[in-house]
């Protein structure tokens, strides 16, 4: 993210910098940025999937840091890719880099990946918390730029390119925003964060003569998310950059300092563009010249008011009004209630499946939550529903396809999925994309209750903001390939239960005695010493199914305008406890008794219990002989051949396998 190796240049030199105390002011923060460094903490599991509570514990303790010290925070995040999709190919080499950490902590090395739903989590913490954000309809840099310039307060972030935007109250890296560390300050002033903060002009006094407004070029011609440096390696080959003063450890950064000595002696970038092109040939010259020109205005900061946003609850995006995206769209996207994942589909019909630790022999976790998507595709692009007699292979041409990027073992692959074709009452003319909203709330519950395979009868003795997670882990039961476990089901449930009796202890109304002394014995027995801490990474594989079901069962509860509660995710699902669960019920069956001085909770589990496996035959979890067939899933693991309809329930969803497109997968 941001300019190539700019962050270690910078931070090798600390003359750039000057110390900072933050209190008394607002800071706008990049929410990206943010959401990554509290979730890549020092002590966090990143192989089980995700620890949720324990991040939300974070953001709220990060929050509460800056309220002490009167910091008016406001979060901006980024939105979907933009319809230009200029950071493709760099999306697509994060992705494989993404790849190789997952495979790794597969295989029990080191590494960071952040959880599945971290995005989600954060999202619902700040709205908790009642900390303003805005999400954008793209990449947020610029916004965030000219958000801090119109407040001249600093930015907040991780990201070098703000080493180059001129920002009035400077960039404070979080590497440097000690918030940990909190002092409490002398006189009236009060207590502040320990920072550091990096100034533009401090920068290009450095170089002597450098003009800041070079700077944007020097990212472009560094290598940035926008430009491939190949288009400039002509001139690295035939210019002689000056070296100036040294070059750090090693020689590092010799091309990177030479560039910025190079351009000092230009005046403005007109110049120094013009003199860039005389070291390529004539006819490469208008091609590069428009893309550096193009690439240089990302660093100009942007026209769009977002402080319209924190005063109203909208803002006017030229970019979101030529995509001709309906307002209750780009209303939603920018208050979070829409995940970028829809923008992307609807504008580029082109998604990324963010991997996680699975097994890597198997399938990607996502193709279970296939049929999710393509209900997300098919209302996002309107399929009418074919006549019935029609043929099967008229109704293939006439299914929109988006293009999804996934896992294929240890590759990114891309593979075109076609959308379902929706019930008639979906694609009736008065209910277009733009008019969802004024459907009946039943008939946008019905819908997601199909897709689900579950009846909203049969979810009415379920506690609301547990209707929707049930209703998907039915739907994971039935879809996941290989067959869920007993013991996986269990653990899942009793992790539910114990985020239940986490909610009631925190409640500011006095739990039950028999609560709170359960929830202390549970307390207990977490302390207590795992026996067996060993890492299986087929029960993994299919808790991040599970988290792939519930990320598009959420995505598409969204775009129904939640007929459906959107349960607490702080709450719902914390890795490490979940993979112990599974582990002890192995060996200690007893450990399905762990809430048993609760009353509530013992009976909540069991109706939790009893409600998924009345959705399954009663021979669904007993143990079956393998077969010579398993054998072979290793060999079929980018093979997906199975169809939607193998999940779905019957009824007026119409699914279409991704088989016809298999040939037109293509290797990263």
């Amino acid at each position: 993210m941001g300019v190539q190796g700019l962050t270690g240049f910078v931070e090798e030199r600390g003359v750039f910098f000057t110390e900072l105390r933050v209190r008394d002011t607002k800071l706008v923060i990049d929410g990206s940025s943010l959401y990554h460094r509290l979730c890549f903490a020092p002590a966090a599991d990143f192989r089980r999937g995700g620890d949720y509570g324990a991040f939300a514990a974070a953001v709220r303790d990060f929050f509460g840091i800056l309220r002490s010290c009167r910091v008016a925070p406001f979060v901006v995040l980024d939105g979907g890719r933009g319809a230009e999709d200029r950071k493709l190919p760099t999306l697509r080499g994060r992705a494989a880099e993404q790849l190789r950490a997952a495979h790794g902590l597969s295989r029990g090395a080191g590494g960071c990946l952040a959880p599945l739903l971290t995005r989600e989590a954060f999202v619902q913490a700040l709205g908790r918390l009642g900390v303003p954000f805005v999400q954008c309809f793209a990449e947020a840099d610029r916004e965030i730029a000219a958000l801090a310039n119109s407040w001249g307060c600093p930015v907040l972030s991780l990201d070098s390119d703000f080493c180059v935007f001129d920002l009035a109250g400077g960039y404070c890296p979080l590497s440097h925003f000690q918030w940990e560390s909190v002092c409490a300050g002398e006189g009236p002033q009060g207590c502040y964060v320990p920072a550091r903060c990096y100034s533009v002009d401090r920068f290009c006094r450095h170089f002597g003569r450098l003009n800041k407004r070079l700077l944007p070029l020097f990212a472009v011609m560094n290598g940035n998310d926008y430009m491939d440096l190949a288009a400039l390696e002509a001139f690295y080959s035939k210019v002689r950059l000056p070296r100036g003063c040294a070059a750090g450890k090693g020689g590092k950064h010799l091309r990177l300092q030479g560039l910025l000595n190079w351009l000092a002696q230009f005046a403005e970038p007109t110049e120094a563009v013009e003199n860039v092109l005389k070291y390529l040939k004539k006819h490469q010259r208008e091609e590069i010249r428009e893309l550096l020109c193009t690439s240089m205005e990302d660093y100009t900061p942007s026209d769009v008011n977002l402080e319209d946003f924190f005063q109203n609850g909208r803002y006017e995006c030229e970019a979101a009004r030529k995509a001709d995206v309906p307002q209750w769209v780009l209303d939603a996207l920018a208050k979070g209630k829409l995940a970028p994942f829809i923008i992307n589909a609807l504008i580029l019909r082109s998604t990324f499946l963010r991997v996680q630790v699975e097994n890597m022999q198997r399938p990607s976790a996502h193709s279970a939550a296939l049929p999710i998507r393509q209900v997300i595709y098919g209302l996002l692009l309107r399929v009418p529903q074919n006549n019935e007699a029609a043929s099967p292979s008229k109704q293939t041409h006439e299914l929109p396809v988006v293009c999804e990027f996934d896992r294929c073992q240890k590759t990114i692959k891309k593979t075109f999925v076609q959308a379902a074709s929706l019930p008639t009452d979906f694609c009736d003319d008065r209910f277009p994309l733009d008019k969802l909203m004024e459907m009946s709330t039943s008939c946008r519950q019905m819908l997601l209750l199909e897709t689900l395979g579950v009846k909203m009868s049969f979810l009415e003795s379920i506690p609301n903001h547990l209707q929707l997670p049930v209703a998907v882990t039915c739907y994971w039961i039935r879809c996941s390939e290989p067959k869920v476990k007993l013991h996986q089901l269990k653990a899942l449930l009793l992790m539910i239960v114990s985020g239940e009796l986490h909610r009631i202890n925190d409640d500011p109304v006095l739990p039950a005695e028999d609560d709170s002394i359960a929830y202390n014995e549970f307390l207990k027995w977490k302390e207590k010493k795992l026996q067996n801490n060993d890492f299986d990474l087929d029960a993994a594989h299919s808790f991040c199914q599970w988290q792939c079901c519930l990320q598009m069962g959420l995505y598409l509860n969204q775009l129904l305008c939640t007929p459906l509660s959107e349960p607490d995710l702080s709450r719902l699902y914390t890795g490490t406890l979940v993979h112990r669960l599974y582990q002890e019920l192995k060996s200690t069956p007893s450990v399905e008794n762990l809430f048993i001085l609760s009353p509530k909770m013992t009976q909540l589990y069991l109706l939790l219990l009893n409600a998924v496996e009345s959705t399954v035959s009663p021979e669904f979890f007993q143990k079956t002989t393998k077969t010579r067939s398993d054998s072979c899933k290793k060999k079929k693991a980018c093979n997906k051949k199975r169809t939607a309809t193998k999940c779905a329930t019957p009824g007026n969803l119409h699914f279409c396998s991704v088989n016809r497109f298999a040939s037109l997968e293509v290797d990263d």
